[in-house]
C-alpha cells in the first residue's frame, strides 16, 4: 500500500499565537511612533481652539514660510525630474566611461549628512568661500538667501527620482527601443513614445517622494538659511523658531501643515504604487 505524502506546510501557516503576537507588535509600534505623534501635533495645534489655529497659520511669517517651502519644491522637483530621467536613461541604455562614478555620485546625497551638504554650499558660495569674492563683486547673494535654499534642497533630493526610474528602465531592457530605431524612429521619438511611457508610474512615484523630501528638508536648509525671520525660513525652520520662542500653538499649527502635506503625499504615493502594480499585472 502506497503511503500518502504529507502535505507541505506553507510559509503562511504559522501558529496562531505567532500571527497574533506579530500583529499586536505592529499595531503597538504604529500607534506609538505614527498615530500618537500625529494626534499630538493636531491636539497641540487646536489647544486654544480653531480661531487661534487659523490666526497662527495666517501670520505673515507663516505665509512667507509656506511660500518659500513651495518655491524651493517648485524648483527642486523639475530640476531633479530632468536630471533623474537623463541620468537613468544614460546609465541603463548606454555604456560609457565613468558610468560607475555617475552611479556613486547619485547616491552621494543619501550617504552624506544634510548638515554637511549645507556646509559644503557655505564653503563654496559663502562670503569667505571659494566663489564668495566673485559673488560679492557682482552683488550676487546665494548663501543666507533664497538661491542657497533652492540649491541645498535640490542637492539633497536629486537621488529620489533617479533611484525610482533606474530599476524600471533596467528591467525594461533595450529591445523595444532597438525595434523603434529599426523602424526609422529617431532618438527623441524613441524616448517620448517608447521609453517614457514604460516608466511613467515609477517617474510619478519618484516625483512624489522628491516633493515630500523637498518640503520637509531641515538640515541642509538650516545651514544655508541663517533663519532670517520673514525671509529665509521654510516651514520646518519656522516650526523650530516658534517652538524655541515658546509659541507652542503656533509651532504645532505650522507643524500640522507639514503633517497634512505628508498625509497627502502618503495617499498619492499609495495610489501611484497601486497603479504601478496594476499596470504591471495588466502588462
Amino acid at each position: 500500500m502506497s503511503r500518502v505524502p504529507a502535505r507541505r506546510k506553507l510559509a503562511t501557516e504559522d501558529p496562531i499565537f505567532a500571527k497574533v503576537l506579530l500583529t499586536v507588535a505592529a499595531v503597538i509600534f504604529l500607534g506609538l511612533f505614527l498615530v500618537a505623534p500625529l494626534v499630538a501635533v493636531f491636539q497641540g495645534a487646536l489647544a486654544n481652539g480653531v480661531t487661534a489655529y487659523l490666526h497662527a497659520i495666517r501670520q505673515p511669517e507663516a505665509i512667507q514660510a509656506i511660500e518659500l517651502t513651495l518655491t524651493a519644491a517648485a524648483f527642486a522637483v523639475p530640476l531633479n525630474l530632468i536630471f533623474g530621467l537623463a541620468s537613468s536613461w544614460a546609465i541603463t541604455k548606454f555604456e560609457f566611461p565613468g558610468k560607475s562614478i555617475l552611479i556613486a555620485l547619485i547616491e552621494l546625497p543619501v550617504a552624506v549628512s544634510p548638515v554637511i551638504s549645507g556646509l559644503i554650499f557655505v564653503l563654496m558660495f559663502g562670503t569667505r568661500g571659494v566663489l564668495g569674492p566673485w559673488l560679492v563683486a557682482h552683488n550676487l547673494k546665494v548663501i543666507f538667501a533664497v538661491p542657497g535654499i533652492i540649491m541645498a534642497t535640490t542637492f539633497v533630493t536629486f537621488p529620489f527620482i533617479a533611484r525610482e526610474v533606474m530599476p524600471t528602465m533596467q528591467s525594461q531592457g533595450t529591445e523595444e527601443e532597438q525595434a523603434a530605431l529599426s523602424l526609422g524612429a529617431n532618438g527623441w521619438q524613441v524616448f517620448w513614445k517608447v521609453t517614457l511611457p514604460n516608466v511613467r508610474w515609477a517617474l510619478i512615484y519618484g516625483v512624489i517622494l522628491c516633493n515630500a523630501r523637498a518640503m520637509g528638508e531641515f538640515g541642509a536648509v538650516s545651514v544655508v538659511s541663517a533663519h532670517i525671520r520673514g525671509r529665509t525660513n521654510t516651514l520646518p525652520l519656522y516650526v523650530e523658531l516658534l517652538y524655541n520662542d515658546y509659541d507652542f500653538v503656533g509651532a504645532f499649527a505650522a507643524a500640522s501643515l507639514l503633517t497634512f502635506l505628508a498625509l497627502v503625499t502618503l495617499v498619492a504615493k499609495s495610489v501611484a504604487a497601486w497603479w504601478t502594480e496594476r499596470s504591471v499585472a495588466l502588462y
